[in-house]
C-alpha cells in the first residue's frame, strides 16, 4: 500500500475481514511508512460499505442480534420431520450467509446451477429448492424487523456503486484476508477501481479460509490472467511452529480463487527456526486456567517478553472473555482485541481466533482446545459434520500460524 501510494497519485483504499486489524496496521503504517500514512486509508470492509450508504443517504440499519433471531424464528417454524437435521442450524445459515446471499443471488435457477464450491455436502434439485425457500422466508423475517445483515450491507454498496460509481476517489484498491471475502465483496471493491493497472491487489491463503463455500475470480467478473503471485516464503513462523500447525490442513483439497481445486502445499522455505511449541493436557477447567496463567508468568519472566508481545486466542467471545478476567485477577494486565488500537506494549492481548485474523504475537496460547480438533483426531463421517470439523481446524491452524516465536496449547482431556 506505501509503494502505490508513492508511485501514483490519489489514496489507497486497504480493506480487512476482522475488525480488529485496520487499529493495529494504521500503527504499522504511521510508523513504518509516515510519509504516506495520510493518503492509505484502512478499514475493516464491512465498515467501508457501510461509510459509502451513510454518505450517500441510502437507509442501513447493520443488527447481527436481530438478523440471527430472524433466522432462528424461521428455522422454528420447518416442519419436525423435514430433511433438514436439527443441529446443523449454523450450516443452513451459512449456506444462506455466504453461498447465496454472498453471491448476491436473485433467482431459484442461479443457486440451482451453482457447483457450491467448498461445501461438502450435496444437494439435490428438491432439496436446493427447499434451502432457496428457507432463504427467502429469512429475507422476509428481516424486512419485517426493518434490520439488514452483514451481506445486505455489501450488496446495497454495490448496487449503490452500480447507480453512481466512485470515480477518482481511490487509485488502487488492496483487499487482505482475499480468501475470506464473498464474491459481492469483490465485485464492490473492483467497481472502485476497474481493470486500471495494479489497481486491485487481492492477498490471500486459501489454507486459512474461515469461512464456508469458496469463490473465484471469475464469479466476481475479476481476471488475474498472468498476473497471479504464489508468495512461497514463509518469514513469521519458526519451522516448529509452522509444522506443528499445518498438520491440521496438510493435505485439505483447497479451492483457489483462480478455479482450481488444490492440496494444500506448504511454503517453499521457512526462514527462521526456534523452540517446539507445548502441548498441555488438563483434566479439569480449573486445572487448565491455572496452565494458562504459569504460561503467562513463565513467558514475562523467563523470556523477557512484554505483555502485549503476548496473544491469548479463544474459540468464542465468551472464553476471551472469561480468559482475560482469570488473568486480571491475578494481577496480569490485559486488553480485549476488540478494544485494541496497536499502540501499547504494557497488556496481553486477549480475544478470539477470528478478531486475530491479520495480526500476529510473538507469543500465542491457545487456551481452549478441544481433542477432537488435534492432528491425529479421526473426522466425522457425516459430511456436513465433516465440513463443519475442517473449518474448525483451519481456524484452529490459523490461530497457531499467528505465532512469531513461541505456541502454547492448553487441552480439556474430560
Amino acid at each position: 500500500a506505501a509503494y502505490l501510494a508513492r508511485s501514483r497519485p490519489g489514496a489507497v483504499l486497504v480493506t480487512t475481514v476482522a475488525r480488529t486489524a485496520p487499529e493495529v496496521l494504521r500503527a504499522q503504517l504511521g510508523t513504518m511508512a509516515p510519509d504516506v500514512a495520510d493518503r492509505v486509508e484502512i478499514v475493516q470492509v464491512h465498515t467501508w460499505a457501510q461509510q459509502l450508504l451513510r454518505t450517500r443517504g441510502v437507509p442501513v440499519h447493520l443488527d447481527a442480534p436481530a438478523a440471527r433471531a430472524a433466522f432462528d424464528e424461521v428455522w422454528r417454524q420447518l416442519p419436525a420431520d423435514g430433511w433438514f437435521a436439527r443441529p446443523d442450524r449454523r450450516y443452513w445459515r451459512d449456506e444462506i450467509t455466504h453461498v447465496i446471499k454472498g453471491r448476491g443471488l436473485t433467482s431459484f435457477q442461479a443457486y440451482a446451477d451453482l457447483p457450491r464450491t467448498g461445501r461438502r455436502r450435496r444437494l439435490d434439485h428438491a432439496q436446493r429448492r427447499d434451502v432457496w425457500a428457507l432463504s427467502l422466508a429469512y429475507e422476509q423475517q428481516l424486512r419485517a424487523r426493518g434490520v439488514h445483515d452483514r451481506a445486505d450491507v455489501v450488496l446495497l454498496a454495490e448496487a449503490e456503486l452500480r447507480r453512481a460509481p466512485l470515480t477518482g476517489t481511490y487509485s488502487a484498491v488492496v483487499a487482505d484476508d482475499a480468501q475470506d471475502l464473498s464474491v459481492a465483496i469483490v465485485r464492490m471493491l473492483h467497481l472502485l477501481v476497474g481493470d486500471a493497472p495494479d489497481g486491485l491487489t487481492l492477498v490471500g491463503d486459501g489454507q486459512q479460509a474461515i469461512y464456508p463455500s469458496a469463490y473465484t475470480l471469475a464469479e466476481a467478473g475479476v481476471s488475474v490472467a498472468g498476473r497471479g503471485v504464489v508468495l512461497d516464503v514463509n518469514h513469521r513462523n519458526t519451522t516448529q511452529i509452522f509444522t506443528f500447525a499445518e498438520r491440521l490442513v496438510s493435505g485439505d483439497p483447497v479451492a483457489d480463487i483462480e478455479g482450481r481445486t488444490v492440496l494444500g502445499e506448504a511454503p517453499r522455505q521457512v526462514v527462521r527456526s526456534g523452540a517446539r511449541p507445548v502441548v498441555q493436557r488438563c483434566r479439569s477447567v480449573a486445572s487448565r486456567d491455572r496452565a494458562m496463567i504459569e504460561q503467562v508468568r513463565t513467558v514475562l519472566a523467563t523470556v523477557g517478553a512484554a505483555p502485549g508481545d503476548i496473544g491469548v486466542l479463544c474459540t468464542s467471545r465468551r472464553a476471551a472473555e472469561r480468559a482475560a478476567a482469570i488473568l486480571h485477577s491475578v494481577d496480569i494486565p490485559v486488553v480485549l482485541l476488540d478494544r485494541y488500537d496497536g499502540s501499547s506494549r504494557d497488556a496481553v492481548r486477549v480475544g478470539t481466533v477470528r478478531q486475530a485474523t491479520g495480526l500476529e504475537f510473538a507469543h500465542v496460547l491457545l487456551p481452549d482446545v478441544t481433542p477432537d480438533l488435534l492432528a491425529d483426531a479421526v473426522p466425522p463421517s457425516a459430511p456436513t459434520a465433516r465440513e463443519t470439523w475442517d473449518l474448525t481446524r483451519r481456524e484452529l491452524y490459523v490461530a497457531m500460524t499467528r505465532a512469531r516465536v513461541a505456541l502454547w496449547v492448553g487441552v480439556l482431556t474430560s
